[in-house]
């Protein structure tokens, strides 16, 4: 039995039951040995799982010539920060500073990677040595104050702990105990929290119905808020709007564990070794948002987003006249076409100040008006 494991177990044998939300918060970042604090976490083609940085270079320039409008829409600041939380191996931020290196906004720019994991945090260091003088780091958005620029994540929130919830003769919550050696479900009658975000999503589950609520958003959110003086919230991550998110046919909900590029159904087994996501409720994003005084400016699939933005021309631009022309088109494809990332994975922006932006990256299509 891994240490993780015993620990969880002991844990329950002493306090009684745990929420599903706190199992998996150990499970992914219980220090030392959870899935994104160990020391052995790998991401990419060796890891679990990859995303869409790892596809391609032209996906951090796009993401950058994004960011770009941003700057100019704020009247080019001389003092714009990008605040990635939880950066992974580091490419999205290589890649971004690799196309905005050539850009007025440079000079401008400063780069804080949020990053709770010291290991992760020297294998970013040591791709990023060539902009040492651009990237900071921190290990809670706690530590920063009175920012002027761009909160950016992808795929960070379908990491967040989710309490999981189970129609039966009537709502039930799961909790996890132990029998014996073993980690069972126990369904609890839910807290007031979980009865109350039902009833602002207009959420009616049928019988056998199991999903995920995520909670953890709007703190994410009031802390954001805390920190960010004027800009932008840029959420890049896989999910639905509610009234798809908690559809009939979605009746098993969306919790996944990865590990080696395997789905898992099963989040008690690999604990702290494999990954465990479920997807974003983006209208929970917008509503909790809107209640902060952040803007919702679009929403829309990741591959719309991309050709909006111009994605064509910096491909011809690029890669031309390279041998490797088509190659690189394949691989740039799975960012794009429908059946892949380019549908999977969403892109939300917020804002906050006194303007009412337009962005490129909504152009062809803004879906904002049916979170």
């Amino acid at each position: 039995m891994n240490s993780l494991r015993q620990k969880i177990i002991k844990k329950i044998q002493r306090i009684g039951t745990v929420s599903f939300k706190t199992f998996m918060e150990m499970a992914l970042y219980e220090p030392d040995s959870g899935y994104y604090t160990s020391q052995k976490t790998k991401i990419g083609r060796e890891g679990d799982y990859y995303t869409s940085s790892h596809l391609h270079p032209v996906y951090g320039a796009m993401i950058g010539k994004q960011i770009e409008e941003m700057w100019e829409i704020m009247k080019r600041p001389s003092d714009f920060s990008i605040v990635e939380m939880g950066a992974g191996v580091g490419y999205l931020c290589k890649d971004m500073l690799d196309y905005l290196k050539r850009k007025k906004m440079f000079d401008s720019l400063n780069y804080i990677i949020v990053e709770i994991n010291p290991v992760m945090r020297e294998n970013q260091k040591n791709l990023l040595s060539d902009f040492s003088h651009k990237v900071k780091w921190a290990s809670s958005l706690k530590e920063l104050n009175s920012i002027k620029g761009c909160i950016l994540s992808n795929e960070l929130l379908d990491s967040f702990p989710v309490h999981l919830i189970e129609m039966e003769d009537e709502i039930k919550e799961v909790f996890v105990g132990v029998k014996g050696e073993e980690l069972i479900e126990i369904k609890e009658k839910p807290s007031d929290e979980i009865f109350a975000y039902l009833k602002e999503f207009s959420i009616e589950l049928t019988k056998g119905y199991r999903t995920e609520i995520n909670l953890n958003i709007k703190e994410w959110l009031k802390e954001i808020n805390n920190v960010l003086k004027e800009g932008f919230i840029f959420t890049i991550d896989y999910g639905y709007p509610a009234w798809d998110y908690y559809s009939e046919e979605r009746n098993r909900g969306t919790l996944l564990c990865y590990h080696r590029h395997q789905v898992i159904e099963d989040p008690y087994q690999n604990i702290g070794e494999q990954d465990i996501t479920a997807h974003v409720n983006f209208s929970s994003v917008k509503k909790w948002g809107e209640g902060l005084g952040f803007k919702t400016l679009g929403f829309c699939p990741q591959g719309t987003f991309l050709i909006a933005l111009g994605i064509d021309e910096m491909i011809q631009e690029r890669y031309e006249n390279s041998t490797d022309y088509l190659f690189e088109v394949a691989k740039i494809k799975r960012l794009i076409l429908p059946g892949t990332m380019g549908e999977t994975h969403k892109m939300m922006i917020q804002y906050k100040g006194n303007n009412d932006p337009k962005l490129k990256g909504f152009s062809l299509k803004n879906q904002k008006e049916k979170l």
